[in-house]
């Protein structure tokens, strides 16, 4: 079976420009951690949307750049809900492109659904590099994605 990426926005105008070269970026992703996946849904919205997603699903009361359900783990089936509101902030709050901030996020949510975590700091440390090992070979996402 093919793996399904889907783009959507929610209460949001943004558009990814170039959907095939992040779709082979996920589909390098899961085949360098030997992983397959039926369908993979990213979600862009804004930060309103995404706070209640956060309050209705996990009864969390706070922003945050992005939420992973993972529906099935093998092969995956989950969705990445990212706010671009965050991921805008984010990247000037650490000097870095919109570009690259979001496909860090996005490497995030995809390393959740592969089964990474990031609650001890051990999680963390091999979270951070695992996203450092996937955003290398996605650079060539950056120059074509704007805020």
């Amino acid at each position: 079976m093919k793996t399904s990426i889907e783009l959507f926005s929610e209460d949001i105008n943004f558009i990814y420009e170039n959907k095939a070269s992040l779709q082979d970026w996920i589909l390098q992703i899961l085949s360098k951690e030997e992983r397959t996946a039926n369908y993979i849904n990213i979600i862009f919205c804004d930060d309103k949307y995404l706070l209640k997603v956060n309050q209705d699903y996990l009864d969390h009361d706070h922003y945050t750049d992005i939420i992973t359900f993972q529906y099935e783990e093998k092969p995956i089936e989950g969705e990445l809900f990212i706010s671009i509101d965050r991921v805008r902030e984010n990247a000037q709050e650490r000097d870095l492109s919109f570009a690259n901030e979001l496909h860090r996020v996005i490497a995030h949510g995809v390393l959740h659904l592969i089964g990474f975590g990031d609650k001890s700091e051990e999680e963390v440390t091999t979270m951070r590099a695992k996203e450092e090992e996937h955003l290398s070979g996605g650079k060539h996402l950056y120059s074509s994605q704007t805020a």
